[in-house]
């Protein structure tokens, strides 16, 4: 039986908790062994949680650990994550026991998939990705490693978001629209052509703000 711990014991990591114990394997394959937070302080005050074993930085890896994130920051899931891999850490993906997988989806490796979610017949996610409760990745659409997708969003089929890309809450992203690494679709937005790398869109019809 795998040890759990979660990178991070703020308010998305006591969800990530929550969450994990309604994911497929859980008592079966894993159990939650507690949190890394470099704030030792994070969990005063809360109840019902597992400890905060240490620091990102100084924990020492033991043979039953793996582990998972939550951090919403695309940045700094990366810092620390990367931070746990370089000391041979093992991430495993966490998908919610109501998500729905088409034929042939396929959900990379560290990958959160939140409550609701449907991820249609050959769909492709990659490692590393936050997709949130009641969103829809739909048929043929590829979300790119370390990518975003936050609560109520539809990725139309055959849409891709690219790596490091973060598409906000109750955004629509249209057939075939490219989300390029890094940009930001912002929340309720329709995005109906390619949005660019580095630059943000809002809006119906989504326009580029930055």
């Amino acid at each position: 039986m795998k040890e759990l711990i979660i990178i991070g014991a703020g308010g998305m990591g006591r969800t990530i908790f929550d969450m994990a114990k309604e994911c497929m394997g859980y008592g079966e394959k894993f159990v939650i062994k507690g949190f890394l937070d470099d704030d030792s302080k994070a969990l005063d005050g809360f109840k019902g949680y597992p400890p905060i074993l240490g620091s990102i930085k100084d924990y020492e890896i033991q043979p039953k650990d793996v582990f998972t994130w939550s951090m919403g920051n695309i940045q700094s899931r990366k810092r620390c994550c990367e931070a746990i891999i370089s000391r041979g850490g093992e991430f495993i993906t966490l998908i919610h026991n109501t998500v729905r997988l088409g034929t042939n989806a396929k959900v990379g490796r560290g990958s959160i998939i939140a409550a609701f979610a449907c991820l249609g017949a050959d769909a492709k996610v990659g490692d590393f990705v936050l997709v949130q409760a009641y969103s829809v990745i739909a048929h043929d659409v590829n979300v790119g490693n370390w990518a975003r997708i936050d609560t109520h969003v539809v990725c139309v089929g055959g849409t891709e978001v690219k790596e490091e890309a973060t598409v906000y809450t109750n955004s629509v992203l249209n057939h075939k629209v490219v989300v390029e690494k890094g940009a930001i679709v912002a929340a309720c937005s329709f995005v109906i052509k390619k949005v660019q790398a580095g630059t943000t869109v809002y809006g119906n019809p989504a326009k580029r703000l930055v």
